[in-house]
């Protein structure tokens, strides 16, 4: 049914004032609120003062607003979104994951909920590929060398015809695809129900998984964290990988069972991995990976982009239309499986 009454919209978000313009510009009915620097932090868990400026007007909006558009982190901050906001009926993420979100009870209050997901294609692909690149070339020998001004020559191997394994094959995952074809490559794909396999040779089923890892030179983690897919490599399938094989994760942290990958690491059950996202975050400093000579290691930054609001903001305008004009939103989730 079409929406009639004045709809409120939180912003726990800082956007450019174009971009906020876009938001406000959709329809009169809307009524737009904005979380300003003091009380941002209250959206983010912390606490203030009772009865403080910034705790009434946090409380004032929170309890007003139907819509929310913004980050949550945590199964602990998405809780206490919900208790603050007891008319939401729509969040938007703006973050294509929603892991947090699992057990915290947006299905039960029948919350919908969507996501920015396809904005990260873009950066993710290409990080993914960088790092399968650095392996290909050698990068952190050659950085090594120059670091310890020793001329140090060596031969770099291709990605032409090297088998690209691809788990997930959704936005992020059908990018890597894309690029990695354009190397020449050789694309096995896996996913659960994508109907074809795009820019990938072939689509396979979670079932024929063992297949993927045992041909794939470089196998690309880009699926949602669920029940399904949590410590989805272990032990038995990095055993199934080549020795000369590297996985590169971008996904999230908890599909790889980390204490698995360390072994594999250190044992030579694989050659190497790039990871972008660990089942601890931030990294704890007592992790073996961070010493491995065979591990890259980033500060799950892949998603990252200046351009990062310019492509969420649409999606979520878009989706502020369906939502007035009572039509199936873009990148609707189920929160209790997370994708």
């Amino acid at each position: 049914m079409e929406e009639k009454h004045p709809v409120n919209v939180l912003l726990a978000i800082d956007l450019a004032p174009k971009l906020l313009d876009d938001v406000r510009s959709i329809d009169p009915r809307l009524e737009i609120s904005v979380l300003d620097r003091d009380t941002m932090p209250l959206f983010w868990g912390r606490s203030a003062e009772e009865g403080s400026p910034a705790q009434q007007r946090f409380a004032s909006v929170m309890a007003e607003a139907e819509v929310l558009y913004g980050l949550i982190l945590s199964t602990g901050q998405a809780r206490g979104v919900l208790a603050a906001a007891p008319k939401l009926r729509w969040f938007q993420s703006t973050s294509a994951g929603v892991d947090e979100l699992i057990g915290a009870g947006f299905g039960e209050r029948g919350v919908l909920v969507t996501t920015s997901s396809g904005v990260h294609a873009t950066p993710i692909g290409e990080f993914a590929l960088h790092l399968i690149l650095m392996f290909a070339k050698q990068a952190r020998r050659a950085i090594d060398a120059q670091r310890e001004r020793r001329w140090d020559r060596f031969t770099p191997t291709e990605l032409k015809d090297a088998t690209i394994g691809v788990v997930g094959l959704g936005h992020i995952g059908s990018e890597v695809a894309r690029l990695a074809k354009g190397f020449g490559c050789r694309v096995l794909a896996m996913d659960r129900t994508r109907p074809d396999a795009g820019a990938a040779d072939e689509l396979l089923r979670p079932a024929e998984l063992p297949r993927l890892l045992a041909e794939s030179d470089y196998v690309v983690l880009s699926v949602p964290l669920s029940k399904e897919t949590r410590h989805l490599i272990g032990e038995v399938e990095l055993r199934a990988m080549k020795p000369a094989a590297v996985i590169i994760n971008v996904c999230r942290g908890a599909v790889v069972d980390e204490g698995a990958l360390t072994r594999a690491l250190k044992e030579g059950w694989i050659a190497g991995a790039g990871l972008d996202v660990f089942e601890r975050e931030p990294l704890p400093p007592e992790s073996e990976l961070w010493g491995m000579e065979n591990v890259i290691i980033s500060a799950h930054i892949t998603g990252g982009t200046a351009h990062y609001f310019e492509r969420a903001v649409p999606i979520f305008c878009e989706n502020l239309r369906r939502y007035l004009e009572g039509r199936p939103l873009l990148n609707a989730i189920d929160p209790e499986r997370g994708y």
